[in-house]
């Protein structure tokens, strides 16, 4: 990573931590490497974005049905799907340094003697690679032996398929559909980083979508679009975005095709969501194991058949990085570098701040009544603290979209100012017009 860059990471870092969007895991005792914790304004942020996803995927859908199943699961699941036996990475050791590394993304690894140098231009002494399992593994019970283990799920999509006959029959949904699912997923990661781009602990956002085996691609096609979109209608810079098709090395063995969308972050292009044409294998797989029958029939299809599946899955936790990434900007402003974090106003944490210009002349208390009744609609801050320009000044770093400042002219006609904070441009409204601007705002 180069050094504009690096800064910019650290930057970024630092403003999390100041703002309240992202805090290191129990850093009162020194942290865990690759864990964190997510503050006020990022736990509102990634509530926000889960219901961005959400309602796209679910709410405004008529063909998608939503679970949240448990995260522990029968380990003969973990089998079933070729996690226990395929689910590794390959790891080398540095018998010097002592650090471990994915013998597959040297590269991208840094020697923790030299940071400024991954292990091989560092000539760190490298012992043969080995595959090492990702799956974190723990016990249920009393007793701590091999029958009792357990592991924490490496992925979402398993819930969905061994629920598969569970959604069908309680919603009655016809092929085409779709099981949508927002949930924690758990990978032991050899080499994790990049803040929280790369974590062992992560949240998906997955949908699986079940077709006729003669309708998969048209409907794999369908999908692309639609989750392309989808970062349009989320505020991303669309110049930031390409698409990388899995060639035959990069196939995973279940697929029959598979796209990533990419983000150029700070350290380079990095998959952001994958959309992939899983064929029949999952289900087949959970049917030859259990010897439930998972074909599918009705009225339109006459012959029993095991869906093909077409797979969106998106990292939570990458996507809100990537809008952090995104939205982050410096502006000299009166020969002071200012930072604006410019969120669309249909995730932003805080929709709108209210100020009284100053602490008399009844604003404060007029204020108060406009914060009271914004607030009963949306994520509203209330300061009164500094010089408005101050406050401003922090409303924009904490990606604030708007703020309402109660003047002089208030008192006579209730009017307020309504700045935006890209373009800086003031305009006058009343309450009734601001919840009007601010609904349309948020709603895009």
């Amino acid at each position: 990573m180069a050094k504009k860059e690096s800064d910019l990471m650290d930057k970024l870092m630092s403003l999390c931590k100041r703002r309240g969007y992202v805090f290191p895991s129990s850093e009162i005792y020194g942290g865990l490497i690759s864990c964190w914790d997510y503050g006020p304004l990022g736990a509102e942020l990634k509530r926000n974005l889960k219901t961005f996803w959400w309602e796209a995927m679910t709410s405004r859908r008529s063909d998608i049905e939503g679970i949240d199943a448990a995260i522990l699961m029968h380990p003969q699941v973990w089998v079933t799907s070729g996690h226990v036996s395929e689910f590794n990475d390959p790891m080398v050791d540095c018998k010097t340094c002592k650090a471990r590394f994915r013998a597959d993304k040297l590269e991208e690894a840094r020697c923790p003697h030299k940071p400024s140098k991954n292990p091989i231009e560092n000539g760190c002494d490298l012992t043969p690679a080995r595959q090492f399992n990702l799956m974190f593994k723990t016990h249920m019970g009393p007793v701590e032996d091999s029958s009792s283990v357990v592991y924490m799920r490496p992925e979402t999509a398993q819930g969905i398929y061994v629920n598969f006959l569970n959604v069908k029959n309680s919603s009655r949904q016809k092929i085409p559909f779709g099981i949508a699912q927002i949930g924690k997923a758990f990978r032991n990661e050899i080499t994790p980083g990049n803040f929280i781009f790369r974590t062992r602990e992560f949240e998906q956002m997955e949908m699986q979508y079940l077709v006729h085996p003669t309708e998969d691609e048209k409907w794999f096609e369908y999908w692309r679009e639609q989750r392309w979109n989808w970062y349009r209608d989320l505020g991303i810079n669309m110049d930031k975005l390409r698409w990388h098709e899995h060639g035959p090395d990069e196939l995973a063995h279940y697929a029959k095709a598979a796209y990533d969308i990419e983000y150029e972050f700070p350290f380079g292009w990095q998959e952001l969501e994958g959309v992939h044409n899983r064929t029949d294998f999952d289900l087949s797989r959970h049917m030859e194991a259990t010897g439930k029958d998972l074909r599918y029939q009705d009225d339109q299809y006459k012959e029993k058949f095991i869906p093909y599946i077409v797979e969106t899955s998106a990292g939570c936790d990458r996507t809100l990085l990537t809008i952090l990434v995104d939205a982050y900007d410096e502006v000299e402003i009166n020969g002071e570098n200012r930072v604006f974090l410019r969120i669309s106003p249909k995730v932003a944490p805080i929709k709108v701040a209210v100020f009284p210009l100053v602490k008399k002349d009844g604003m404060p208390e007029f204020a108060e009544k406009v914060y009271d009744e914004l607030r009963k609609r949306f994520k509203v801050f209330y300061d009164v603290s500094g010089a408005v320009g101050r406050r401003y000044a922090r409303m924009d770093e904490a990606g604030t979209p708007f703020c309402c400042t109660v003047d002089g002219q208030t008192l006579e006609d209730e009017t307020m100012t309504v700045r935006d904070r890209d373009t800086m441009e003031q305009k006058r409204m009343k309450v009734a017009e601001v919840i009007d601007f601010l609904d349309k705002a948020v709603r895009g």
